[in-house]
């Protein structure tokens, strides 16, 4: 029963999302899909509850690259890439500005994250030009399944899977699977397992 009033749900807000994604495909064609997306994304951000949830979720699962019906995307949160990819099991709190980015399955994602298109979305070699002049590299940003996000970090490179990254961190280079990471620039402070050499010498594996 459960599912299906889910499963209904979903129906009804595809449904009341389908002029913004009329709106979406006219403005695509004016103003390529990314800039569509992240005007169509800041309106639909407002809206409160499990009702822009649904909404969202709706909307971002016809215009993303991917976005799995079980993803909770919460208020303030906007996308500016149309190639981002959303997996079974996500949750993205409120105010989260996400990029070119691969979120795999039960990702948790807390408030205020931002996660950018790599580490060089903007060029920065000729100080004569503007910097909105400047020709950047977009890049894919994997998030690995399982990982944790701490509020305001700021993600620039691959986070592995089941990791940890605290909150306020800056990731500007790919952390690994299973660790706790943290600080400007983050760094690894400990494993969220104990490797093979420290195993080891301990007969009792602990």
């Amino acid at each position: 029963m459960r599912e299906a009033l889910k499963a209904a749900a979903r129906g009804a807000a595809l449904l009341a999302v389908s002029p913004a994604l009329a709106s979406f495909a006219l403005r695509r064609l004016a103003l390529g899909p990314d800039r569509a997306l992240q005007g169509s994304t800041q309106m639909l951000a407002l809206v409160p509850g499990l009702l822009g949830q649904y909404l969202r979720r709706a909307f971002l699962s016809r215009t993303l690259a991917e976005c799995h019906k079980t993803a909770a995307i919460c208020f303030g949160t906007i996308f500016s890439q149309t190639g981002a990819r959303i997996g079974e099991g996500v949750y993205i709190g409120a105010g989260c500005h996400l990029g070119h980015v691969r979120i795999e399955r039960d990702v948790l994602i807390a408030s205020g994250v931002h996660i950018t298109s790599g580490p060089r979305t903007h060029g920065t070699d000729d100080p004569a030009l503007p910097m909105r002049e400047q020709e950047g590299e977009r890049t894919m940003v994997r998030i690995g399944a399982g990982a944790w996000i701490g509020s305001a970090a700021v993600i620039m490179a691959d986070v592995g899977a089941n990791a940890i990254i605290g909150a306020g961190a800056v990731v500007t280079r790919p952390v690994p699977d299973a660790v706790v990471a943290g600080g400007v620039p983050a760094r690894v402070i400990r494993r969220r397992v104990p490797s093979q050499d420290e195993t080891a010498g301990d007969p009792s594996g602990t």
